[in-house]
């Protein structure tokens, strides 16, 4: 994955979190898969927007992707 994009102890957190967790333990990721990183791309997107969304609503403001 691309530096400066999350950090590590976020994509460590996103693979367990996904069950994939003891593939990295080792800080290796080259046993994951395409796949399994989509999955951890997508997870990070809907936690963004999520927490985009929550702000929001804290601040009192409308957003676009309210839910």
């Amino acid at each position: 994955m691309g530096k400066g994009v999350m950090s590590q102890e976020y994509k460590d957190k996103l693979a367990y979190d996904l069950g994939f967790g003891e593939k990295v333990e080792d800080g290796n990721w080259s046993d994951v898969t395409t796949g399994e990183v989509g999955s951890m791309v997508r997870e990070a997107i809907r936690r963004g927007e999520q927490a985009i969304v929550e702000e929001a609503k804290t601040n009192g403001e409308v957003h676009q992707n309210a839910k």
